[in-house]
């Protein structure tokens, strides 16, 4: 069985970025992968310092083991000044090629204001750069605040089904790419 992580790159309370994510491992799951959300506003993680271990945290431990264990991954992140977020950037310091190599990836930004693609971009160039395999469907959310109902449901039709098309071939890039079913 294919076995993805979720991690959101938000610390947010009632963050679009967990929500988006929320609806990726929904649409995953339902294709028959198993999903685990590691939760960064759960961890506690340092700043990276680039040392080999981090003994005095033990959620860089599990976060290295879960993420190592993984056919895939799902990144999230809110666009902070045209890239990445800080803490996401930070949890991907934190792991090195032992856990992030040959993992099948899919990408997933939030913004406040008109869709762009600089933080996808900064997440595609890390992830080659662990030679990890970055599917080419990615969901950018601008004007997340519109994007959403109360409930936290999708209100944008063609956007759920981009949410398909995301699920989808995360799932079967994954299964062809790590040889699992």
């Amino acid at each position: 069985m294919v076995k993805i992580i979720g991690i959101g790159g938000s610390l947010r309370t009632n963050s679009y970025t967990q929500l988006a994510l929320q609806v990726a491992v929904q649409r995953v799951e339902a294709l028959g992968a198993e999903v685990e959300i590691l939760d960064l506003r759960q961890l506690q993680l340092p700043f990276c310092d680039g040392a080999k271990e981090y003994l005095e945290y033990s959620d860089v431990q599990r976060l290295r083991d879960t993420v190592r264990n993984a056919d895939g991954l799902i990144l999230a992140t809110p666009e902070y000044h045209g890239g990445v977020s800080g803490v996401l950037k930070n949890a991907l310091d934190l792991m090195s090629f032992d856990e992030l190599s040959g993992k099948v990836t899919g990408l997933i930004s939030v913004l406040g204001g008109q869709s762009n693609s600089n933080a996808l971009n900064d997440l595609r160039l890390i992830v080659r750069w662990v030679h990890g395999w970055v599917i080419p469907e990615q969901i950018a959310i601008g004007q997340a605040w519109s994007a959403f109902s109360p409930e936290g449901k999708l209100v944008d039709e063609k956007l759920s089904q981009r949410f398909d098309q995301f699920a989808q071939s995360l799932v079967d890039n994954t299964r062809k790419l790590r040889g699992v079913n």
